[in-house]
């Protein structure tokens, strides 16, 4: 039987994103843990997480999970990155006086600017949360049957600029457009929440345990 460890280190609604994984595939073993050996062992890994970057980052140096998620990258392992599981494959985040994070990914997260403006000049509000249409920057198997401009629930207050534009693969306007997710080699990220995200979240989980990490 296929398998997917969702790496619990304490933090992130790992129930919801479990239950879509299962309610997508229910043939699959989803486990939810922090053991390295099942995480190793696992066809597929999800990194998940909500909160702040240095309290995320705390809790995967104190477990060593930060050195199983290097290892899981290494071996070729497709790697899902979900919200701030997203934010910490980066190599810096400007959240809590800046925080260093895994450095999988070369860029740095940043804040939304303050006061953000719409173009009417209406104060939007932080963080960003709510529906948005996700522009895919180019094919990549987890947009496989998405249909283009889909919709994914979004909350959060930073977001990701990574140094390579060549790893953007979804884009998305509040009001300028940045990026949402991240396709580099076996990892694919996103800022958004797909287990919150209806057909379109559910179709890209779906892609998730079908890919075999390449594209």
């Amino acid at each position: 039987m296929s398998s997917v460890a969702v790496i619990d280190y304490g933090m992130g609604n790992l129930h919801s994103i479990t239950k879509a994984l299962q309610h997508v595939a229910p043939n699959i073993d989803v486990r939810v843990t922090s053991n390295k050996n099942q995480i190793l062992q696992a066809d597929r890994v999800v990194f998940p997480g909500v909160g702040a970057i240095r309290d995320c980052m705390n809790a995967l140096h104190q477990s060593g999970l930060d050195e199983v998620i290097l290892e899981a990258f290494q071996s070729g392992k497709p790697i899902l990155g979900v919200c701030l599981g997203m934010q910490a494959l980066l190599t810096f985040s400007e959240e809590n006086n800046g925080t260093k994070c895994l450095g999988l990914i070369p860029g740095e997260v940043i804040h939304f600017p303050q006061p953000l403006l719409a173009e009417n000049g209406k104060k939007l509000k932080i963080p960003h949360m709510g529906w948005n249409q996700v522009e895919q920057s180019f094919n990549h198997p987890l947009w496989n049957k998405i249909a283009p401009k889909s919709r994914f629930y979004f909350v959060h207050s930073y977001f990701a600029r990574p140094d390579d534009e060549s790893v953007v693969a979804g884009t998305t306007d509040y009001p300028d457009t940045f990026c949402c997710a991240l396709a580099r080699e076996n990892i694919f990220a996103v800022q958004f929440h797909p287990e919150k995200s209806h057909v379109a979240g559910l179709q890209l989980l779906e892609n998730f345990l079908q890919w075999d990490g390449s594209f």
